[in-house]
């Protein structure tokens, strides 16, 4: 539930340094130019990347700005009502560019796609093409047909498929240092809010070789992090192997050499065993970092979410994780607002929140969403309530978070180099393994020695010397 990631609307992707766009070999010229506008969760950024992949192999090109491109590719997501609008306003401003003669074409894929499918269509006539989740494969097949000017096949939705898509075949548009793997498709947790299985279909996992294969190539191009993502990451394997099999696949991946850190995100909280604990605890290169999203703590709003635990259940896998992981960060999201919440159940959040001291919070109020059993639900909580819920809920994470902060002041930790600050010579953005891309703090680190350079990609030893809110500053040692 993270929003917006990567890309936004307004974002112009520049060409990846480490991908040569394929040309036509009779011209030695490009095929055409096109820009992306990549929208949503980590999941949907790897089917962006391995649309670009196809898109560059079949002699296309991506290019740093929109207006210099011959068509656009906006990967839409619609998990809730904030993420439907920012894609709406994506469309509508790529809409605009090609009634002023700057685009020729706008092809809209993803999730908002495969959720509306005609509706979409019907009431923007001037896409080009729709392309469902599952027919991102196509999406080569799409651009030539409108090339060709065959426009009778504007709209490509398919079932979701029996094996899991392979994302091998990427063009990155992270910065080439790291990169999220995806390890499974869909989702069979029927969280009474959520419409992702609906737009994304069952769970299904890919099978551990394939995953490691797609780490190796990650690594031996230049990845330092890799992200692991998934929409139940827990649940790796059940629907594979008739268990889940998380602890043998992190297994794997830890004993890949070219990969310097591995991030854990999306993780459900059952089918966290002692096996699987011990597993990461004792890895070399998975960092003591996990993105657990809880969404309550309340058990009567637990249930009204079909979420399959309870406040007990989810402390102790809490307090298990923190007692067996040295030094584990956690991060998390809540919903306040849902249908039923009453003031004593979001005092339940509150203390548990309190009680847990999770590093990095978010917090989302209630959307409703069609065709989910929430919709249905009685009970409604006016919006300005779910709203001032969600402030005070900030306000006591913010507490935490600050403190925390200011609790690594002094000391020494290692920061993997994003990018360089605009404008500030000798200041670059980072991250320690305490910060995942996109929806953590960041780490300002000055340089601090010019006969030793701060560079992009590096893992720097720096000293922490100040906090600032949720983010640091540090020196680069």
């Amino acid at each position: 539930m993270q929003l917006p990631i990567y890309q936004k609307p307004e974002l112009n992707i520049a060409v990846p340094p480490q991908i040569e766009a394929a040309t036509d070999v009779q011209t030695s010229r490009p095929r055409g130019q096109y820009a992306v506008v990549s929208l949503g969760c980590p999941k949907n950024l790897v089917d962006t990347e391995q649309m670009l992949g196809r898109l560059d192999a079949d002699g296309y090109r991506m290019v740093d700005s929109v207006e210099g491109a011959d068509f656009v590719v906006v990967n839409t997501c619609a998990f809730i009502d904030s993420a439907r609008e920012e894609s709406m306003a994506a469309i509508d401003e790529m809409l605009a560019l090609k009634r002023e003669g700057k685009l020729r074409n706008v092809v809209v894929t993803g999730c908002l796609a495969e959720r509306q499918q005609g509706k979409l269509l019907a009431d923007r006539p001037e896409i080009d093409a729709l392309v469902g989740v599952f027919g991102r494969n196509d999406i080569v097949s799409v651009v030539d047909d409108l090339y060709s000017g065959l426009e009778e096949q504007r709209t490509v939705f398919k079932p979701a498929a029996v094996n899991p898509l392979s994302d091998a075949m990427r063009s990155a548009v992270t910065p080439r240092h790291f990169a999220y793997l995806k390890i499974s498709e869909g989702c069979d947790r029927l969280c009474t809010f959520c419409a992702i299985p609906k737009m994304r279909g069952k769970h299904f996992s890919k099978p551990i070789e394939q995953v490691i294969d797609e780490a190796k190539r990650l690594g031996d191009s230049g990845v330092r992090e890799i992200v692991v993502v998934a929409q139940d990451t827990t649940y790796y394997g059940m629907d594979r192997y008739g268990e889940p099999r998380l602890k043998e696949l992190l297994t794997e991946l830890d004993r890949i050499e070219s990969v310097d850190w591995i991030r854990l995100m999306y993780f459900y909280p059952m089918y966290i065993d002692d096996a699987l604990i011990d597993t990461i605890a004792g890895a070399q290169r998975i960092v003591p970092y996990i993105d657990m999203p809880l969404q309550h703590a309340s058990d009567s709003m637990l249930k009204r979410m079909a979420r399959k635990t309870t406040r007990k259940l989810q402390t102790e896998i809490v307090h298990k994780l923190r007692d067996r992981i040295e030094n584990l960060v956690m991060r998390t999201t809540m919903i306040t607002g849902f249908p039923g919440e009453t003031e004593d159940d979001f005092k339940e959040l509150l203390d548990f929140v309190d009680e847990s001291q999770f590093e990095n919070l978010g917090v989302f109020t209630y959307s409703i969403e069609e065709d989910t059993p929430a919709a249905r639900l009685p009970d409604r909580v006016d919006p300005e309530v779910a709203i001032r819920r969600r402030d005070e809920l900030m306000a006591l994470q913010q507490s935490i978070a600050f403190d925390w902060n200011n609790s690594r002041v002094g000391g020494v930790e290692d920061v993997l180099i994003d990018a360089a600050l605009p404008g500030q010579q000798g200041v670059f953005i980072g991250r320690t393994k305490s910060e995942a891309p996109d929806v953590d703090g960041l780490i300002y680190v000055s340089q601090t020695d010019e006969e030793s350079p701060v560079e992009i990609g590096q893992i720097r030893a720096c000293e922490i010397v100040a906090s600032q809110g949720y983010d640091l500053a540090a020196a680069a040692i």
